[in-house]
């Protein structure tokens, strides 16, 4: 009678745990630093909602003066925003300090995550009065 054995060899098992160890050695390092990337996405998400409420705030105040707001610094322009207010965690690090010399001057404001200062950036704000 013959008695067949089924299973792995060992080499293959050790093959099958060195390529396993070779794929983890290279995924690991790729989803290490995704919480900077993530906090990188984020402020760019606020900048581009900031840019986005500031023109539009401009477009409003351009048809009917008494629509929208008027914005003289870059904090202002978080009143722009549904919430009015700049959603928490962020700051203005940088910016316009007054009113340019007519509406629709713009400057570039800078906006950083408090958690990570080396978090920054920037948008363009067009202010009105």
């Amino acid at each position: 009678m013959n008695s067949r054995q089924a299973g792995f060899t060992l080499i293959e098992l050790v093959m099958v745990i060195v390529i396993l160890g070779i794929l983890a050695a290279v995924a690991i390092p790729k989803f290490i630093n995704l919480e900077a990337e993530a906090r990188e996405a984020a402020v760019e998400g606020v900048a581009g909602a900031l840019a986005s409420g500031s023109a539009i705030n401009y477009a409003a105040r351009s048809v009917s003066p008494s629509a929208g707001s008027a914005t003289a610094t870059c904090a202002d322009i978080a009143l722009t925003l549904a919430d009015e207010a700049l959603p928490a965690g962020y700051s203005f690090t940088a910016g316009a300090t007054s009113l340019g010399s007519s509406n629709g001057d713009s400057e570039r404001c800078v906006i950083q995550d408090d958690t990570d200062t080396t978090v920054t950036t920037g948008f363009q704000g067009i202010f009105v009065n």
